[in-house]
């Protein structure tokens, strides 16, 4: 398993590009301005160290639609992955999983499950996030909206992205 993932596409020397990955974060008061976001950089961050190619964090209210709109936005954009910040929970207006698994082809509820598993937050049981694949190819993950669970579910996530992001593409097993 390679360390950075690698897209399919060759670049003009001959190199591979990096894979193209995008961060949504799902919060009504970082999309008001009301409270600074700092999941989405630590995303972002932690994503770029891995080798992949991925903008600034979009930021959008919770709420079904938005969270659909923007996964839909970056795949059109070219993202291979899509990482989203947010929205798992049990509250009102959390329904990042809502606005995920319409989008999903194949869901893939091994990782979530993983995710939970892993964490060494008790309450973490209760987060509600999914992790699948769109029928254009495209990996989606839904991860909580602290800084903490964002590091915490990609430092599980990010050794599994190469043979997941392999087998999208028909790769063989390994």
């Amino acid at each position: 398993m390679s360390q950075h993932p690698e897209g399919p596409s060759a670049t003009s020397d001959g190199a591979t590009a990096p894979v193209r990955a995008a961060v949504v974060v799902v919060s009504d008061r970082s999309a008001a301005g009301t409270r600074e976001d700092r999941s989405g950089p630590a995303a972002v961050e932690a994503l770029r160290g891995a080798g992949f190619e991925v903008p600034d964090a979009v930021v959008v209210p919770d709420g079904a639609a938005s969270v659909r709109g923007a996964i839909e936005a970056a795949a059109a954009g070219g993202a291979r992955l899509v990482v989203t910040s947010g929205g798992t929970g049990v509250g009102p207006r959390d329904e990042t999983p809502e606005g995920t698994r319409p989008l999903l082809a194949k869901e893939l509820p091994g990782l979530p499950e993983l995710l939970r598993r892993s964490s060494d937050v008790p309450t973490a049981v209760l987060g509600r996030g999914l992790a699948g694949v769109t029928a254009d190819g495209v990996v989606v993950v839904n991860l909580p909206g602290s800084p903490g669970g964002v590091r915490e579910g990609l430092g599980v996530l990010l050794p599994l992205l190469p043979h997941l992001l392999s087998q999208v593409e028909g790769g063989d097993h390994r």
